[in-house]
Formats: C-alpha cells, sequence, structure tokens
C-alpha cells in the first residue's frame, strides 16, 4: 500500500514538472526569424528621439515583474525621426533604474540592449535623465516599444549625434518635423 502512494506521488510530481517546463519554454521570449533593422525602421509608426523624466506611475510595493511592466514612465520627445504626429510627452510601460545600458554591439543594431536580453525580449529599464531612440507601434491605440521581439526599439544614445541614432536617420530620409 505503501509502494502504490509513493508511485502515485512521484507521477503527479513528475506532471507537475513536465507541466511548469513546458509553461517555462512557452512563456520564455522567441521570434521567427533574425532581427533585421531595416525591416524595423520601415515598419515602426512614429520614431523618436526622447528623454526619460520621470514615473507617470509608480511600480506596485511588489517590485519588477518578468512580464509586462505595472509602472509607467513618461517621456519628453525632442525630435520626431519618422511619423507626422507626436505627441509632446509619451507614456511607456517601464522602469526607471540608476545605470546606463548602452547596446554595445555594432551599428546598425541586429539585437536588443542588455537590459532586454533576460527572457521578455524587450528592455524596459531607463535611466531617469538619459536619452533614448523609441521605435514605435501603435497597438490598441497606443504607442509601444513591445512590438519587435529582441529588436533595439528603445535604445539609449550617448548623444544626439549618436551613431544608432544617425544610421535610423539615414534609414528614414529627409524628414518634415512634427513637432510645434
Amino acid at each position: 500500500m505503501q509502494a502504490s502512494i509513493k508511485s502515485v506521488f512521484a507521477y503527479a510530481i513528475a506532471v507537475v514538472s513536465i507541466v511548469a517546463l513546458r509553461a517555462a519554454v512557452l512563456s520564455a521570449c522567441t521570434r521567427i526569424g533574425p532581427v533585421v533593422p531595416e525591416d524595423m525602421v520601415v515598419s515602426a509608426d512614429l520614431i523618436v528621439r526622447a528623454t526619460a523624466v520621470d514615473y507617470g506611475q509608480i511600480p506596485t510595493a511588489l517590485g519588477r515583474t518578468s512580464g509586462t511592466p505595472d509602472s509607467i514612465i513618461r517621456f519628453r520627445i525632442e525630435e520626431v525621426v519618422k511619423g507626422r504626429h507626436a505627441p509632446p510627452d509619451l507614456e511607456l510601460r517601464g522602469y526607471l533604474g540608476s545605470s546606463d545600458d548602452f547596446n554595445e554591439l555594432p551599428v546598425p543594431y541586429h539585437f536588443v540592449r542588455r537590459g532586454g536580453r533576460g527572457g521578455t525580449c524587450f528592455a524596459n529599464t531607463y535611466r531617469q535623465g538619459g536619452r533614448y531612440l523609441l521605435v514605435l507601434k501603435m497597438v490598441a491605440g497606443a504607442y509601444t516599444v513591445d512590438w519587435y521581439a529582441l529588436g533595439p526599439t528603445n535604445e539609449q544614445l550617448h548623444s544626439i549625434d549618436d551613431p544608432w541614432l544617425k544610421w535610423v536617420r539615414s534609414q528614414v530620409g529627409p524628414r518634415i518635423s512634427a513637432l510645434p
């Protein structure tokens, strides 16, 4: 009798382990095909150079999540690189951090900065006062950077002459300013 209880218990543990492993694999970041920055730029609805200002909504007491952040970062738009309409401020889900997260790869970037390589497919931490190039897509009535998995959709810039910014500008070509 005790042997059968042990085997039922062992079987239950094995089933739970397999289900948990499959859930972890299914929730891990995946993408079909390579990151193609040219395609990303063409597909974007709006590309802006912006500064991370502050929290529009602070994180909960529970801290950070491995999924979509519950906190919101407010950005001040400094330049419209692509697009005809841009609000002066933009809010995106994310967190404020105290350190820089520059992409160490050569331009054009074919992979997200380090903050996006941890399983969610997207970098979601921004340094307060840091400048970013935000490659945005309109999804469900709001702009998001979480649309091109493992792509450089929200890279931190070293300056307004950053090589990544220059490369994206060259892909967009001549533009009409959308800021007042």
